[in-house]
């Protein structure tokens, strides 16, 4: 398995994991960086606490998206309709999140972040 590949797998994301610790207010900056710099380690990557952070972060948002999804569900106006169970890919997600132009992205967290992609991925039905 590559490095790069281990990595990425350590910050993958589903809608159906159970919370994480972390809130994912990590801003998209701040997430990226800290990403690339684990992928230019290679399998040193491995050993860096920034695997754990990241991968609590990305899922505490995720986590925040799924309960504000459950609310949005009730009040019957859900700003998107995934499929039961869908998972997002670490690729799909950097890319995501690599598509904020530089200048926004302090100013975007992790949970917008994920918000707009649903949002954009799975529109509802009119």
């Amino acid at each position: 398995m590559k490095p790069i590949t281990l990595a990425a797998a350590l910050i993958g994301l589903t809608l159906t994991v159970p919370a994480a610790a972390a809130p994912g207010d990590m801003n998209v900056a701040t997430f990226l960086a800290k990403a690339n710099a684990l992928k230019a380690r290679g399998i040193a990557a491995m050993f860096s606490s920034d695997i754990g952070l990241l991968k609590s972060e990305a899922m505490g948002a995720a986590q925040a998206y799924r309960a504000r999804l459950m609310q949005e569900k009730a009040s019957g106006h859900p700003s998107s309709c995934p499929p039961q169970g869908t998972k997002l890919g670490s690729d799909q997600f950097m890319a995501h999140l690599e598509s904020y132009p530089a200048a926004a992205r302090q100013s975007v967290s992790l949970k917008q972040a994920i918000a707009d992609m649903l949002s954009r991925r799975y529109p509802c039905p009119k």
